[in-house]
């Protein structure tokens, strides 16, 4: 369903040599290129959950961003359900539905009207868009505020309509940034259960996260990042029983200790 080829992608930085001007003058500024994704490769298949792990600044969301064809990779390929994105970057980017991490929603607007904006967006009739709300709403238990203006909901429910925005047009494949990020317990629950609903679909999701016990549960696969680099992939059992670890948490410290010391060597 993705499949990703020696992705990269190069971002230019502004360094200052100072903060003041001194006698009128500009401060001398200098630019610095890094790769904030640095040759990345992996496949995610149908009925497949897969997490990407490591700290903030390590290139997770530079990599759902262009997976998710909004930014454009310095180099490599990206093929999404049989589409390359150097040739049918349309067709490709609508099988997917997208959350990231900062997502805003128009206050005023209800769940189903969002949800009906974006149905129309993909070009969906009525009586599409009708019955695809109807279905996300049992999914994602959205029937008690679905009418309810998103300036007054809850945080969850927040989330769960930024999810909901997403699915409408029952895309084969979910890029999500953080989505249980800052939510209460049975708000996480929920969005994991959908999760899981849609791997037993046959869909494939593919998600970034901070919280390392959820992932060892959730995850088929597990992808570490480091500095823009796939340090470890694999199921995270596996990953712990080559490591001697007892955790995620504990498998990537030792392998970020491992990487920074063959750098410095």
């Amino acid at each position: 369903m993705i499949e990703v080829t020696n992705l990269s992608k190069v971002f230019t930085r502004i360094i200052s040599t100072g903060n003041k001007k001194l006698f009128g003058k500009k401060e001398k500024v200098i630019e610095e290129e890094f790769l904030a994704v640095n040759n990345i490769s992996f496949k995610a298949e149908k009925g497949e959950i897969i997490g990407i792990l490591g700290p903030n600044g390590a290139g997770k969301t530079t990599l759902l961003r262009m997976l998710a064809g909004i930014l454009t990779p310095t180099s490599g390929d990206i093929e999404i359900c049989g589409y390359n994105y150097n040739e049918d970057k349309n067709l490709a980017k609508k099988e997917i539905g997208y959350l990231s991490g900062n997502t805003r929603l128009y206050g005023r607007f209800s769940p189903r009207e969002i949800m009906t904006i974006f149905g129309k967006m993909y070009e969906m009739d009525e009586k599409s868009i009708k019955n695809s709300i109807e279905r996300i709403s049992n999914i994602m238990n959205m029937d008690e505020f679905i009418d309810n203006r998103i300036e007054n909901l809850s945080t969850g429910q927040t989330q769960r309509t930024s999810i909901a925005r997403c699915l409408i047009h029952s895309p084969s494949v979910y890029i999500f940034d953080e989505p249980t990020l800052g939510l209460d317990i049975l708000s996480s629950r929920s969005i994991i259960d959908f999760m899981i609903k849609e791997k037993q679909e046959g869909k494939t999701v593919l998600y970034s996260t901070h919280y390392m016990k959820e992932a060892e549960t959730l995850c088929d696969r597990i992808l570490l990042i480091y500095e823009g680099k796939i340090i470890a992939e694999g199921n995270p059992n596996d990953l712990m029983k080559n490591t001697n670890s007892k955790s995620l948490r504990q498998v990537f410290i030792k392998l970020a200790e491992k990487e920074v010391t063959l750098y410095e060597d």
